[in-house]
């Protein structure tokens, strides 16, 4: 096996890396959220064309995450619109349609004030990302790495429930995006200034809130 490639800038940021303690909420693969169980959440797979995922870090506490968030108003409920919207604003991504690729079943509630509650998992192909600038909502200043999904899933602190969300996310975009299911292993950090990743359909949320259809763009 060929060893993992990376900076020596990358080595020092992946020194930092703090995992999670796993939360333990059942993955519901390829399964509809149930009427009646509000979706709180939208996390996204987001795929460069060579079967990378964009993994972010947070350099001040070492955390990793996928992009992606809470639900908010102006996303009308639609999980696509919130994953679009958090990509923006958290690591300045566009991204291509998302594809559902499933939930986590939270049945402590703690993103929806003790209640029950969903957590939608899709996939989609990265576009481009801008200029690196803090989130918005968090003041949080991301590093933007692109790495194989099932080191992402090391990164993340999943273990095996993650993997398998992981293996999901590959067969999906393997089948709608184009990637290869052997991703490259190289470990990429993103330009501070941006850059185009992958040409295609730009995802712009829905067409009108609530509808729940796509809206794509040339």
């Amino acid at each position: 096996m060929s060893p993992i490639e990376y900076s020596e800038e990358i080595a020092e940021l992946l020194g930092k890396v703090r995992r999670r303690p796993t939360a333990g909420w059942p993955w519901r693969p390829g399964e509809q959220v149930p009427d009646g169980l509000p979706t709180k959440q939208s996390w996204g797979w987001l795929f460069a064309p060579d079967g990378r995922v964009l993994t972010l870090v947070n350099p001040r506490d070492g955390i990793c995450s996928l992009p992606g968030g809470s639900l908010e108003p102006e996303d009308g409920g639609d999980p696509a619109a919130a994953l679009a919207r958090e990509a923006a604003e958290e690591a300045q991504a566009v991204i291509g349609r998302p594809y559902y690729l499933g939930y986590l079943y939270d049945r402590v509630g703690s993103a929806n004030g003790g209640h029950e509650c969903a957590r939608v998992r899709m996939a989609a192909a990265l576009r481009a990302v801008g200029p690196s600038v803090p989130d918005p909502a968090s003041g949080r200043h991301y590093r933007r790495l692109l790495v194989a999904p099932g080191l992402a899933v090391e990164l993340l602190g999943w273990g095996l429930p993650g993997l398998r969300q992981a293996r999901a996310a590959v067969a999906t975009a393997a089948r709608w995006l184009g990637v290869p299911a052997a991703a490259n292993e190289a470990i990429e950090e993103l330009p501070v200034e941006g850059c185009t990743v992958s040409q295609g359909a730009v995802y712009r949320g829905a067409l009108h809130p609530g509808d729940g259809h796509p809206g794509v763009r040339g």
